[in-house]
């Protein structure tokens, strides 16, 4: 590489000169080399300008120098200055022959003029043949020149010089061919690189535009924490939430985000990048930008980049606007949450009075009671939607956490279901050691033990057993509620979660129920800072797993 770029350095500089300054540039070494074998002749070579064809040598070269610059070369073809080097050949076969004892065979000199014409645009057999002939002609004088020596001894001499000139010659032809097929092959990848280049610009305008078109916003962050990539709107989303004394913050941690709650600052370890820094797979993590009322509610994921190894590089972090989703759960919330309390004065006083009816029916015939009764058992049904329609459009579930043995919770769970149980034939147990501490509230996860305890017996309309188990390990109490009852397919234990789902096997089979029992126990687990999650498969049954904190506070979030 170094070679080819001193050649093309070369190459760009004759380009530069003109026509009389190339051929001047040329000719100035034999030029300088003469010149110092003038200026050293009278003190290592007395004899050398007594001679005459050594100062016709030196006047030829004179001469020719001057031509160099005197000549309009760029009048003429581009092979006229060749003219130069064959002229310059001559006149070292005029110091040749007129050379004196001691002195060394000036014939080396023909190396000049042999590369000038060997650099030429000339082609490689009139190029090679000048190269030989040129010196040999050169120094016929020399070689019948009257000497001591064989004279097979100076044909060899004449000949050596010629042969070693076209040796260069031919060397430098092919060093040249060669830097001509390398030079083409680093231009064929240059080409080839501009064409990667100029795709690679296009995909990259492409994804700019897809990324800046796209409602959603995009940052990808190194290893590091440096960003590698922020798009249009997401730009936008930080600025809305960057302070006013600052309106161009970056920074995360300059950034005002808050907790879904929309007052609540967000600690920087919470915040969405610097999760996804630390290596966390999330999805669906709602913080809010900006101060209330004018925050905006982003749903945010994120997803680890890894490298061949598996080793951490970064992470892309996705950020998509809920605000509008958001208030419209809560105003149907409200809405729920109004008819609902107004739904429940009517029904307390309607069970209220019929209590006091069903205490003395010492009047009332007996199908009379009968029917009290069943208005009584509906009226009470009615009374446990209402109230389970409250507690799910109660926008944050209060917890008060304490320590608290599980298996009390769950032995009295089991103890309220038994009579329920009984009626549908299915068996009760339990696999609890006792104590068993956890950091709970008791009263909130008694009721999600009995949601979940109730389900289980619900759904097994044709008998069967539900057992709960417990396991400990990493600082998390895990609670198993296990049935052999219906199960349901994996579309429906991704949505079993969700409020008022219930899957078309449970409404085929015309089991009582509005899909609110399950959605309030994960509320209630997750405010717990756990987590809650189904195992199933349809005809054998479900396993519902409640994580919950050891003893200790739950983990902030």
């Amino acid at each position: 590489m170094g070679e080819q770029r001193l050649v093309r350095g070369v190459d760009r500089y004759f380009k530069a000169l003109g026509p009389r300054a190339r051929v001047l540039v040329c000719q100035l070494p034999l030029t300088l080399m003469m010149a110092a074998v003038a200026i050293a002749a009278p003190a290592g070579w007395p004899g050398l300008l007594d001679s005459g064809l050594c100062l016709s040598a030196l006047a030829l070269c004179a001469a020719l120098l001057a031509a160099c610059v005197l000549v309009p070369w760029q009048r003429f073809g581009p092979s006229a200055p060749l003219i130069i080097p064959l002229l310059d050949l001559a006149a070292i076969g005029l110091t040749r022959d007129g050379s004196v004892e001691g002195l060394p065979d000036l014939g080396v000199l023909s190396v000049l003029p042999v590369v000038w014409i060997s650099a030429s645009r000339l082609s490689a057999p009139a190029s090679l043949s000048l190269n030989f002939f040129g010196p040999l002609l050169a120094g016929l004088p020399w070689l019948f020149a009257d000497r001591a020596e064989p004279p097979l001894a100076r044909t060899a001499e004449a000949l050596l010089v010629p042969l070693m000139m076209l040796a260069v010659s031919l060397a430098m032809r092919l060093a040249r061919a060669r830097l001509r097929h390398q030079q083409r092959r680093i231009e064929a990848k240059e080409a080839e690189l501009k064409v990667l280049l100029a795709e690679s610009r296009e995909r990259e305008r492409l994804l700019n535009t897809i990324l800046d078109t796209v409602d959603v916003g995009i940052v990808a962050v190194d290893a590091d924490g440096r960003r590698l990539l922020t798009n249009s709107w997401q730009a936008l989303l930080e600025a809305s939430a960057a302070p006013p004394a600052c309106p161009e913050a970056a920074e995360e941690g300059e950034l005002m985000l808050t907790g879904q709650d929309r007052t609540t600052p967000l600690p920087l370890e919470r915040r969405p990048i610097r999760r996804a820094l630390g290596g966390e797979s999330f999805a669906d993590y709602l913080v809010c930008f900006g101060e209330a009322p004018a925050s905006r509610v982003v749903s945010t994921g994120a997803r680890p980049l890894k490298n061949d190894d598996g080793d951490f590089r970064g992470a892309v972090v996705v950020f998509n606007e809920v605000t509008g989703l958001v208030d419209a759960l809560a105003a149907k919330d409200d809405v729920v949450s109004t008819v609902s309390h107004e739904f429940r004065t009517p029904l307390t006083s309607i069970i209220g009075n019929l209590d006091l009816v069903l205490g003395d029916t010492e009047d009332l015939a007996s199908p009379t009671v009968r029917r009290i009764e069943v208005a009584q058992r509906n009226a009470e049904r009615l009374l446990a939607l209402v109230s389970d329609l409250l507690m799910s459009a109660t926008s944050a579930v209060r917890v008060h956490p304490r320590r608290t043995d599980l298996a009390g919770l769950v032995e009295a769970s089991l103890g309220s279901a038994q009579a329920h149980a009984q009626s549908s034939s299915v068996s009760l147990s339990m696999d609890v050691p006792t104590p068993l501490w956890a950091h709970v509230d008791p009263l909130r996860i008694g009721q999600a033990l009995d949601n979940l305890v109730s389900n289980a017996i619900k759904y097994s309309p044709d008998g069967g057993s539900v057992r709960i188990s417990a396991s400990t390990g990493d600082g998390w109490v895990r609670l198993h509620v296990e049935d052999t009852g219906m199960g349901m397919t994996a579309a429906d234990a991704q949505r079993v979660f969700t409020r008022f789902f219930r899957s078309p096997a449970v409404r085929e089979g015309s089991i009582p129920g509005a899909g609110l029992g399950l959605s309030i126990t994960k509320a209630i687990v997750e405010r717990h800072g756990g987590s809650i999650s189904c195992s199933t498969l349809p005809g054998r049954g479900s396993t519902f797993t409640m994580e919950l904190p050891a003893e200790g506070p739950p983990p902030a979030f």
